[in-house]
């Protein structure tokens, strides 16, 4: 068994927010609904390996909207320099960003974010030796 997708819940009709941040800030491609699903609104998007799909995060029109605010993805960076490049753009988004827990998982370096919504994020990388 293997992880297809996280759902994370938004308010309807922001889906030019949710680009900004998943987007933009973050990095992630957005991909095409089904059609089947289009009609729903909110967007998709997915990290790739290469060709690979390595991470998808839906987004969903929740009506009414409540952020998550402790559950979140958790996203990982193949090296420091992803990290902190990520890191940057998420700042120069204008979007929170914290450092706090920064070396509180062992074997990795993160950061937490928020999107735009109140949604929180996790981003982070393995220590290097």
């Amino acid at each position: 068994m293997k992880l297809h997708h996280v759902q994370v819940s938004m308010p309807r009709g922001q889906e030019a927010e949710a680009r900004r941040f998943y987007g933009e800030a973050i990095g992630l491609h957005e991909v095409q609904k089904p059609p089947s699903l289009a009609g729903r609104g909110g967007c998709w998007f997915r990290a790739f390996d290469g060709e690979v799909v390595v991470a998808e995060i839906h987004l969903g029109a929740d009506d009414p909207f409540v952020p998550a605010a402790k559950a979140h993805p958790g996203l990982v960076c193949a090296s420091r320099e992803e990290l902190e490049a990520t890191a940057e753009r998420v700042r120069l988004g204008g979007y929170e960003l914290s450092w706090a827990e920064r070396d509180t998982f062992e074997g990795y370096i993160r950061f937490h974010t928020r999107d735009g919504f109140g949604n929180r994020l996790e981003v982070m990388t393995p220590v290097q030796p």
